[in-house]
């Protein structure tokens, strides 16, 4: 059983009762459910993921103070330190006194203020552009298993998107990135006899491909250890995932370097038709800077179109 459903058995079967005889007076105020950081909150986890952090526990989120007190939550909290200790043949580890970082008690407005710096989930332009892409990923993943307010449900839909001039400026950046390292850099970092730097040129390409086709998707790319995962659960381009891991992991001996460029010029122009699919760029070229640039000019707001190119990577 994955982490999700292990803990939307547990509150269905222990925690649901227990707030329905204990605190009915909290059920319209509480979201309960699984979802920020662990592979389990994306679906990743497997037998090794077992090895830290897997337990039957899930998250119980409640408005300020001036709706659930802190003696109410201090109460909640203990009830739920008191939930069985073992379920499916798995032990819960022992509590925080104010609650676990991924299971227990929390104030909504704190778990979204520390993922996201936000704690209804209206971001500024600023925060937009530098809040890490892991941490939206992490505040909409997962499950919501009951959101007697809505609140939480709200925020997570709120940031469940990117505004889409933003959307393109990152991705801009992206192709501007990519443009470099792969299409110029590798073979000139080889022409220098630099193998060590045209394999960072590639380690680059590789990077901010994968960042491109998850702003293609609209999509917000996970942690780096799931990108490739996630990668291929995606609808558009997620056959570029085994191109990526063919260019990582591959030597940059002369016929080898050669066959890599090829596969990169492919991979741009398979970048480049989606861009074109989805009506992004004007460009009309196989170059990826060209293309970065047509992106940019095509941001509404002017504020945000004047920024560097790469200000938002």
């Amino acid at each position: 059983m994955r982490g999700l459903e292990l803990a939307r058995a547990y509150y269905e079967q222990f925690g649901r009762p227990m707030l329905d005889a204990q605190f009915p007076e909290l059920l319209p105020h509480i979201a309960i459910g699984l979802f920020g950081s662990g592979s389990e909150c994306f679906g990743f986890d497997d037998d090794i993921s077992r090895d830290h952090d897997f337990e039957p526990g899930f998250m119980l989120l409640l408005p300020g103070e001036d709706v659930v007190s802190r003696r109410q939550a201090f109460l909640l909290e203990r009830a739920y330190g008191k939930l069985p200790r073992e379920f499916m043949g798995l032990r819960r580890g022992l509590m925080q006194p104010v609650g676990g970082p991924r299971h227990g008690v929390l104030r909504t407005a704190d778990f979204f203020m520390e993922k996201v710096g936000s704690p209804d989930g209206v971001l500024t332009v600023g925060q937009w552009l530098s809040t890490p892409e892991y941490a939206l990923a992490e505040v909409v993943n997962g499950a919501v298993f009951f959101d007697g307010s809505g609140e939480a449900t709200a925020i997570r839909q709120r940031l469940s998107n990117w505004p889409e001039d933003i959307r393109k400026k990152k991705l801009a950046g992206c192709l501007l990135l990519m443009a470099q390292a792969g299409q110029y850099n590798y073979p000139r970092c080889l022409a220098h006899g630099e193998k060590g730097a045209a394999q960072l040129a590639v380690v680059d390409f590789v990077r901010h491909c994968i960042g491109a086709v998850f702003l293609l998707n609209g999509a917000y790319q996970p942690y780096y250890k799931w990108a490739f995962r996630a990668m291929r659960a995606l609808p558009r381009l997620s056959l570029l995932a085994e191109l990526m891991e063919y260019l990582l992991t591959t030597d940059n001996d002369a016929e080898m370097a050669a066959e890599k460029a090829r596969v990169i010029e492919g991979v741009a122009a398979d970048v480049i038709a989606e861009l074109r699919r989805q009506g992004l760029t004007r460009a009309d070229c196989d170059d990826l800077e060209k293309h970065a640039y047509s992106v940019n000019d095509s941001i509404a707001d002017g504020d945000i179109r004047n920024l560097h190119i790469l200000a938002a990577v």
